[in-house]
């Protein structure tokens, strides 16, 4: 395993982490116990890094989590939490006010059995984007409150997450210099959308580090296809479904291929997050980030995919 700093933190993270939404039977029910062992494979054969949200799940990926790393010791992983947007029966709410952004950390800290956060990151700020005081909240407002907890030793990192790039570099500008060390962006640096690259420049200016997540697109590179509820336009489900038919008949997954490819820009990206609560998934994925990929078929790939390349969608 490769391991990267993030931004300036000190923090060196595996360059494949563990993003565990799974644990809150996001994509699929799941079962818990097997999902408790898909942490211990994770951090037993390499990966440090773990991403969780109270959203994920509405609670039950922090409480999974949590009952995962009870007996774990606490310097063999980094910790990643977020504070902005949850959920409670069945329904999603946003808070970015200081108030909230702070029980919510004391409140993640309960649920995952731990007495510090080391990177703590406003969740999917588009959403505060489109709400009464727009990004500039999360600026005066909701980084201000972490970053004084911060200041006590609480959090050890600050960040902020989005699937919308163009969103992180408003904030960074916007808010004082070394409040943002990290950033958050999935979906845009796989198969089928390269924007991030885009943004690396910006952010190295900036010190700040970058964690990319969905190394599958959501599931779009993947042979069981996009779920039910996934945003894409269906031109693009089409064109990735026909690209893992041809990586079937090549006889080399596009799954693997899609970890191999997110991975490539080590360390300009410090980490990747896929996530699964199946430890025989976890170890797969892991092997896929140990083997050399198939330049060639990336290339037949993107072909396939074709005007679909970049194609993108609104958050849900």
């Amino acid at each position: 395993m490769v391991y990267n700093e993030i931004g300036k933190t000190g923090m060196r993270v595996s360059s494949l982490g563990f993003g565990a939404s799974s644990l809150g039977g996001v994509f699929h029910s799941i079962h818990e116990e097997e999902g408790i062992r898909a942490v211990s494979v994770a951090l037993d054969n390499g990966i440090n890094f773990i991403d969780v949200s109270p959203y994920y799940g509405h609670l039950k990926a922090e409480i999974v989590l949590g009952k995962a790393l009870k007996n774990i010791p606490r310097d063999k992983y980094f910790l990643s939490t977020k504070v902005g947007r949850y959920g409670a029966d069945g329904v999603n709410t946003w808070d970015y006010s200081a108030s909230r952004a702070t029980e919510s950390v004391y409140e993640s800290m309960k649920r995952l059995n731990v007495d510090y956060i080391d990177l703590i990151n406003v969740h999917d700020i588009e959403f505060q984007a489109g709400m009464e005081g727009g990004l500039q909240k999360v600026v005066d407002e909701t980084l201000p409150a972490l970053v004084e907890l911060r200041k006590k030793g609480v959090v050890g990192h600050v960040g902020i997450t989005d699937l919308q790039p163009e969103n992180l570099r408003w904030v960074i500008e916007h808010a004082e210099p070394g409040t943002v060390e990290s950033v958050l962006n999935f979906c845009h640096y796989c198969l089928n959308d390269t924007l991030l690259t885009e943004y690396l420049d910006f952010f190295e200016q900036h010190n700040v580090g970058v964690i990319n997540a969905s190394p599958l697109s959501m599931g779009l590179l993947s042979m069981r296809g996009a779920p039910d509820w996934h945003p894409a336009p269906k031109a693009l489900k089409e064109a990735c479904a026909r690209a893992a038919a041809h990586c079937q008949r090549k006889g080399y997954s596009i799954e693997k291929l899609a970890i191999q490819y997110s991975i490539g820009l080590s360390p300009r990206i410090a980490t990747t997050l896929f996530s699964s609560a199946n430890p025989q998934n976890v170890l797969k994925n892991i092997q896929y980030a140990n083997e050399p990929m198939d330049e060639e078929l990336v290339k037949e790939v993107q072909d396939i995919i074709g005007d679909q390349m970049g194609v993108r969608w609104r958050n849900s």
